[in-house]
């Protein structure tokens, strides 16, 4: 199920006799969990209100998930699964910059809910490891391997981290996010790969410009 927003009382089940399909009472689920992350945050998400405007028990919300928090992880990525994707049409420095342009959109639209699921997970174990294994380190490779393919092709020189590139990249934009003395602009982002690129393209006619 991919949706680039989630709409309001849409995937709702219906009471009624007979078993329903689990990836139906699953989409039911997130799709609410997602509206309600949206509209309350993250300490807005409780399984008692997603039960009851999903049309599941609490007893299933439980079985699936450890806490609310690791549910509003995941209606967070099913939702916006899309907009994080990392393009790759051959030249990095324009892949670079459609990608932060889009996570940068993203975090003005609903920073305040990413913060939320941050700062949940300082106290939350469950959501803690849900955002680490299942977000953190999956997005740090799939950029990790954007860039290999970048370096192989011959549009980073060698011997550039390609971790602490990430770093410098998506965590430049949470810091602006998490620590708002700065705007967090489109303008910021193609500043931030302008610099980048000063440092880590190749001295060759294949350099990036």
């Amino acid at each position: 199920m991919e949706r680039s927003d989630a709409g309001e009382g849409a995937g709702l089940l219906k009471p009624g006799r007979g078993r329903r399909r689990a990836e139906d009472v699953r989409n039911a689920t997130l799709t609410t969990a997602a509206e309600l992350l949206l509209a309350e945050g993250v300490q807005g998400l409780t399984f008692s209100k997603v039960a009851a405007r999903a049309g599941v028990s609490k007893m299933t919300l439980y079985k699936w998930w450890p806490s609310p928090g690791a549910l509003a992880f995941d209606a967070y990525y099913d939702t916006f699964k899309d907009t994080l994707a990392f393009p790759d049409t051959g030249d990095i420095r324009r892949d670079l910059t459609t990608q932060l342009r889009s996570f940068v959109e993203l975090l003005n639209r609903n920073g305040s809910v990413i913060a939320g699921i941050i700062g949940a997970a300082q106290g939350d174990s469950d959501l803690a490891e849900a955002l680490s294994t299942h977000y953190v380190t999956q997005r740090r490779r799939l950029a990790v391997e954007r860039l290999t393919r970048a370096r192989e092709a011959g549009q980073i020189r060698e011997g550039v981290d390609l971790e602490t590139i990430v770093d410098q990249l998506w965590g430049a934009a949470y810091h602006r996010l998490l620590m708002p003395a700065q705007p967090l602009t489109t303008d910021f982002t193609d500043q931030l790969i302008a610099n980048l690129f000063q440092g880590l393209a190749p001295e060759s006619p294949h350099a990036v410009t």
